[in-house]
């Protein structure tokens, strides 16, 4: 049952997956000098739920769906420069700038866990180039999850809407 006004947007694995994400991404990030079997199992995780997410990306629900969010470069540009002139339009599900960060987001993170797991890999057991880039990839999330939140916190008072309540309750306005 939904409330008037209220529709269904983020479908409960979305809101589990984004929320899992970044308890996980935190959890490496504070052990990541300490207790290394966190560390590693926990980038292990992360590595599942991107899996996870790609598959739901193609087959989940609507707004789950890539083809939802996923724009060219020039939407995203045009986009941008609408934000920059006040004449954006509000989008029900992501719009053009969001959807290519979670391309980001989930590029990024799914290289950082690669290149995490290829140090365990005789190959690169001992690389100081491979531990150098899944270093310099692990502070790129952090820039990246800093522009996230940034502009989650801009549209939400643009759009009158409160985006963080929408990822928990998966509820936002018609």
């Amino acid at each position: 049952m939904t409330e008037p006004g209220l529709i269904r947007v983020w479908d409960p694995f979305v809101r589990a997956f984004h929320w899992s994400q970044a308890a996980l991404i935190a959890l490496a990030w504070v052990t990541a000098d300490g207790v290394k079997w966190v560390h590693e199992w926990s980038g292990y995780l992360v590595a599942a739920l991107i899996g996870l997410r790609v598959l739901w990306g193609f087959l989940g629900p609507g707004h789950a769906r890539f083809s939802d969010f996923v724009r060219g470069p020039r939407a995203v540009i045009a986009y941008l420069g609408d934000l920059l002139h006040g004449r954006e339009r509000r989008y029900l599900g992501h719009n053009p700038a969001g959807g290519a960060m979670i391309v980001m987001l989930l590029t990024v993170t799914a290289a950082t866990a690669l290149t995490g797991w290829l140090q365990t890999t005789d190959a690169f057991w001992g690389s100081q180039r491979m531990e150098d880039l899944h270093e310099s990839l692990a502070i790129l999330i952090l820039v990246l999850v800093a522009f996230h939140v940034g502009g989650v916190i801009f549209e939400s008072r643009r759009h009158g809407e409160n985006l963080v309540r929408s990822m928990i309750t998966g509820m936002k306005r018609r």
